[in-house]
């Protein structure tokens, strides 16, 4: 996987579901259904709740609300990792062959996240994820916390019935999991990106009543890591300057009644070329491209609790191959604001 770490697990529990394809009669029941009735709450309302539940980016809580999530995710990831190049003569022509190194690494993610309404327009959240992660194909393992990520989403102008909702995200990764530059890379597994990360961007929301439309943009930049001192490809590292990472989402979800939802989302991260410095040579990689298709539904088992289950592909080779997931709030007594 190309782009890792929390940055996009800071930036990120994403909306995700299938486009819906539905006949003319269908779509009439789902607006009737989503219609005010007298013992009703407002139909755009119940939208948002789904809408907000699926996408905790989008979410805004009143002052001195307080919410916990929990939320799942599994993630496979193949790749073919070149060790080494040998060269031979054959009748005085060079063949070249490459010796490979299969992988396939299986990642599972509990991942606690921490909202708190600082303001009506203002919410600080902090997501501590705690991962395990196996490699089939080296026999490797590992279980560790990942990269702790803390956020405030800021909404500076007030939300206007049918007009789009516009918020502001700063994003903070701290290099809490284990490092791919502090292990050794033939026994050990990486649960983090080695790496402090900024990320700054917006968000958009617009509801059209039995849909909700959804975007966003950032930009996250990864400072520096020096005093690295690891062999890699038969050189001592001793600096990495990570690329900054540009984001990009969009997609919407679709309400079929007050208790179930379906969404589609397209995910989008660009990676410029990181640096490296070795004790001999400077250098620098290649830039990499990660695009992800999610699809969720969204369950509202209780009035105050709505359960997504998400699926989702990758769609570059520096993507994940499968992704799966859900995510739920918990009810923890006390936790709720008085």
């Amino acid at each position: 996987m190309g782009v890792r770490g929390l940055a996009w697990l800071a930036i990120i529990s994403l909306v995700s579901a299938g486009q819906v394809y539905a006949e003319e009669s269908s779509v009439e029941q789902a607006r009737e259904a989503l219609s005010k009735k007298d013992d009703d709450a407002d139909s755009a309302k119940a939208l948002e709740e789904v809408f907000q539940a699926a996408e905790q980016s989008y979410t805004l809580l009143k002052k001195g609300e307080r919410t916990l999530t929990y939320g799942f995710d599994y993630s496979l990831t193949r790749d073919m990792a070149i060790q080494t190049v040998r060269v031979a003569e054959n009748n005085g022509t060079s063949v070249y062959s490459v010796i490979g190194q299969s992988e396939a690494q299986h990642s599972f993610t509990n991942a606690f996240t921490f909202d708190y309404g600082v303001w009506d327009n203002l919410t600080f959240s902090v997501r501590l994820p705690l991962i395990a992660k196996y490699d089939t194909e080296r026999d490797l393992d590992v279980y560790s916390i990942g990269d702790l990520s803390t956020s405030l989403r800021w909404q500076p102008w007030n939300s206007v019935r049918g007009k789009p909702v516009t918020t502001f995200y700063a994003n903070l990764g701290l290099p809490t999991g284990e490092s791919p530059y502090d292990i050794n890379l033939d026994r050990d597994l990486s649960t983090g990106n080695g790496y402090y990360s900024l990320g700054l961007g917006a968000n958009v929301s617009h509801i059209l009543d039995p849909v909700v439309l959804f975007g966003s943009f950032g930009y996250a930049y990864n400072a520096p890591i020096k005093d690295v001192d690891q062999v890699r490809g038969g050189r001592l590292l001793e600096e990495v300057h990570p690329g900054g990472t540009f984001s990009l989402s969009m997609g919407f979800a679709y309400a079929l009644s007050y208790d179930v939802s379906l969404a589609t989302s397209y995910q989008m991260a660009h990676s410029l070329k990181p640096k490296f410095r070795f004790a001999d040579v400077s250098g620098e990689g290649n830039e990499q491209t990660s695009a992800v298709m999610n699809f969720s539904l969204g369950l509202r088992t209780s009035p105050d609790r709505i359960v997504n289950v998400n699926a989702g592909f990758g769609l570059t080779e520096d993507s994940p191959d499968v992704l799966l997931g859900f995510s739920m709030p918990l009810d923890i007594k006390g936790l709720k604001a008085r």
